[in-house]
């Protein structure tokens, strides 16, 4: 079971297939994966990565699937990085990218023309976090957590493609729809709040994270929609560094706006009322802990979505990801327990007895 479970997730993590969600915009979060974030320990340094692809060429309009379509499928590949480091036991910084290897708009009917594609660099985020309420016992643990972060846009928000006027010969330029750019080209401020209630002797763990995502106006006179969302999450051990989880997530993006007074002279390739969404998520996700590496995915699936107006629609989505988890420097010793078992993804946990580590509700290990 537990090897079939293993090549499950190596599976998902090959072949990551997902819809977009917005004709004007894709998703309305920067931050991949969606995986909720606590705190590292003091020294410890977290290096993290997911891939995900983007495939889609269904529609709807409201919450029903409509037959009309403006391109034939709109698809990506996006690799995220994100590195983290525990400056003290309740602080964690965090620095977020991602690339884009395609990021591409096929016209309709395959009209080359109405074709747009881009590739490259997208956002950078600086996400601090603390934690602002942590208690340990041997029955439960309880912790709070909140952020506040800041996103710099490094792609491209601004590209063109060149179309040649079949009278005059003359090539004039548009500038490519939104859900192309690598970027909105905007700076946004993030608001993040996660807690954890877990109990370690049951290998069961209870947690939510809510976002929310003030979106900038960039210097072409557009802002994207607000995001916002809450995930609820149940997760339980299973074997050795097994853990299933389930969550439920809902998400809410605002329409976007254009001010008028900057783009008097061309009306945008895409249209603004074309924006915004309200979704229900259930997504099932599965990791593996082997000492300091753990794989993860979790597959989405809508079970509610209502889009404004006519817009591309979340059939499917998932992510996979691997995370690897060091110190930096030699922790401080933390006497939470004595004896001979330790855990191997939080050292300076130890007992006398077999259990499971109160941190992360693994089982401790026979040093």
């Amino acid at each position: 079971m537990k090897k079939i479970i293993i090549l499950y997730i190596l599976f998902v993590g090959m072949t990551r297939i997902s819809y977009s969600q917005c004709c004007a915009g894709g998703a309305g979060s920067p931050i991949a994966g969606g995986t909720a974030q606590g705190v590292l320990q003091a020294g410890q340094m977290e290096l993290n990565t997911n891939f995900q692809v983007t495939n889609s060429n269904r529609f709807f309009t409201g919450d029903k699937r409509d037959t009309l379509t403006y391109f034939d499928r709109f698809e990506s590949a996006y690799q995220y990085f994100r590195v983290a480091y525990g400056v003290t036991e309740n602080f964690t910084m965090s620095l977020e990218t991602g690339n884009y290897f395609y990021k591409r708009e096929t016209g309709l009917n395959n009209d080359q023309s109405r074709t747009y594609k881009s590739q490259g660099i997208s956002d950078l985020i600086i996400f601090p976090r603390y934690n602002i309420l942590n208690l340990n016992s041997q029955q439960c643990r309880n912790e709070i957590t909140v952020g506040l972060g800041f996103k710099i846009p490094l792609g491209s928000y601004n590209d063109s493609t060149g179309r040649v006027e079949p009278y005059s010969g003359t090539t004039y330029f548009v500038t490519n729809p939104q859900a192309v750019q690598l970027t909105t080209g905007a700076h946004d401020l993030i608001f993040y709040s996660f807690f954890l209630r877990s109990y370690p002797a049951r290998n069961m763990r209870f947690f939510a994270n809510a976002l929310y995502i003030k979106k900038g106006w960039n210097p072409m006179g557009e802002k994207a929609g607000d995001f916002g969302g809450i995930g609820l999450f149940a997760g339980k051990t299973f074997f050795k560094g097994l853990d299933l989880t389930l969550q439920v997530r809902y998400e809410w993006m605002g329409k976007m706006k254009l001010n008028e007074n900057i783009l008097l002279y061309a009306y945008p390739n895409y249209d603004p009322e074309a924006t915004g969404y309200k979704k229900v998520f259930v997504s099932p996700q599965v990791s593996y802990s082997k000492g300091k590496f753990t794989i993860y995915s979790l597959i989405d699936i809508p079970v509610y979505q209502y889009v404004t107006k006519t817009q591309v629609g979340t059939m499917f989505q998932a992510t996979a990801g691997l995370s690897f988890r060091f110190f930096a420097s030699k922790p401080k010793t933390k006497d939470i327990l004595k004896g001979n078992y330790y855990c191997p993804m939080h050292p300076t946990v130890v007992s006398n007895t077999a259990g499971t580590c109160p941190e992360c509700g693994m089982a401790l290990e026979k040093k």
